[in-house]
């Protein structure tokens, strides 16, 4: 499917917990029926399921938060299909609709109004003991941070940036960026934004005791690695859906992903840079 391109097949992946997107995937689906598109509905942590059905599919319609979008988009990794978040959350950085526009937005995205924009997603992967086999990859559209555990003890993180040696932090953690993710924990942890359909890597310690080095933008050619070099209980987190333990010794790596992840822009939808401020607007001061 190329830009501007009608679109006639529709899935919407929902969340299954809120009441509001039960009520507006019902919404979604009636609206679809009533003009003779074929549409199908899975819950947006249904991954496997999401991704066997995307292949006959022009659009991912995404019904929640941010949360929602980013269990979703593990199958949209997968496959290329492109999304188009609604936001029913309280931000919705991800997000090009809101609720109660969603009708009048499908209309133009239907008949061809829209364009497409590729966004650098990232991949990982656990390897004990620092070894270079590891014990799974994942992809993550936001951010991969490693981190401490519930304990309120520092982790000591080893980090280099390709071949060179960035840091050792002691710190909460360091939070690994794309581009996307830069509005993210990164954001919180004093990290910049970046503009979304760039493709860099973005670096920050969380917390960091003594260090002068708060936050750097990385090559997307490099790979990150952060061994953890000395923790009580540290894990390692992916889009915040997913923890995985992680001890001393272990290294955690990071890259670009290669295939990027395909958003929906409706034609009149809010450049980013208006979103951005006025969603940040919305934050409790």
């Amino acid at each position: 499917m190329s830009d501007g391109a009608a679109i006639r097949r529709f899935g919407l992946a929902y969340n299954p917990t809120s009441d509001a997107a039960i009520e507006l995937r019902e919404r979604v689906a009636g609206w679809c029926s009533a003009r003779g598109l074929a549409h199908w509905a899975q819950p947006a942590g249904a991954t496997d399921e999401l991704a066997a059905r995307l292949p006959e599919t022009d659009l991912l319609l995404v019904l929640g938060g941010d949360g929602t979008l980013l269990r979703a988009a593990q199958a949209v990794a997968r496959v290329g299909t492109p999304l188009l978040g609604v936001n029913l959350g309280k931000v919705g950085f991800l997000s090009q609709v809101e609720a109660h526009e969603v009708e009048a937005v499908l209309e133009r995205v239907a008949s061809g109004g829209y364009r497409v924009e590729e966004r650098m997603a990232l991949r990982g992967a656990v390897h004990p003991g620092g070894r270079p086999a590891d014990s799974g990859s994942f992809v993550a559209l936001n951010d991969v941070v490693v981190a401490r555990g519930a304990l309120a003890r520092v982790v000591r993180l080893e980090v280099d940036i390709g071949r060179s040696h960035l840091a050792t932090f002691i710190a909460d953690g360091l939070v690994v960026s794309s581009p996307t993710g830069s509005t993210g924990y990164s954001f919180s942890a004093g990290g910049p934004v970046v503009d979304p359909v760039s493709r860099n890597l973005i670096v920050t310690p969380i917390a960091g005791y003594l260090s002068a080095i708060r936050s750097v933008v990385v090559s997307p050619r490099r790979t990150i690695r952060i061994v953890v070099a000395e923790a009580h209980e540290a894990l390692v987190s992916i889009d915040g859906r997913e923890d995985r333990p992680v001890v001393a010794g272990d290294a955690v790596t990071v890259a670009a992903l290669d295939r990027p992840i395909r958003f929906i822009v409706p034609d009149g939808a809010v450049p980013f840079w208006d979103l951005f401020r006025r969603k940040v607007e919305l934050l409790p001061s």
